[in-house]
């Protein structure tokens, strides 16, 4: 399977994908139940995006890692999974701790992460096997 040969094994990304997707489940209900009356709206919708992002890049993470490698190359596959990674923990963790925290500068992180995400489905595309 795509880069569970390469560096990282399976239990790694296994692992990371059950606790990032629990985490987004996590703070989906805290943001709904216990920040509505909180935050300012403006906050609120920081924070919704940051859990969306996050959430969506870990089945995107669970879908890299489980692709057949006669279909990609692994090394592509396996840098665009480090990526997505990356990408929630700079942009959706940023968010978060700009919210919670109240610390706008927490906000120059974030596109850092916007851009390893985009790295990461540009790599994917890249990783594709041509003539399949």
């Amino acid at each position: 399977m795509c880069g569970f040969f390469i560096a990282m094994n399976n239990v790694f990304w296994l692992r990371f994908v059950a606790l990032s997707g629990a985490i987004s489940v996590v703070l989906g209900a805290f943001a709904a139940h216990g920040l509505q009356d909180q935050l300012s709206d403006r906050y609120m919708d920081t924070f919704r995006t940051a859990v969306l992002y996050q959430f969506l890049h870990t089945l995107a993470l669970l879908a890299v890692i489980s692709l057949p490698d006669q279909l990609v190359r692994v090394s592509l596959c396996h840098w665009a999974a480090i990526s997505f990674a990356l990408g929630i923990l700079l942009f959706s963790g940023s968010l978060y701790v700009l919210v919670l925290a109240d610390m706008p500068a927490m906000g120059m992180i974030t596109p850092l992460g916007g851009v390893a995400f985009m790295a990461g489905w540009v790599l994917l595309f890249f990783a594709a096997k041509s003539g399949q």
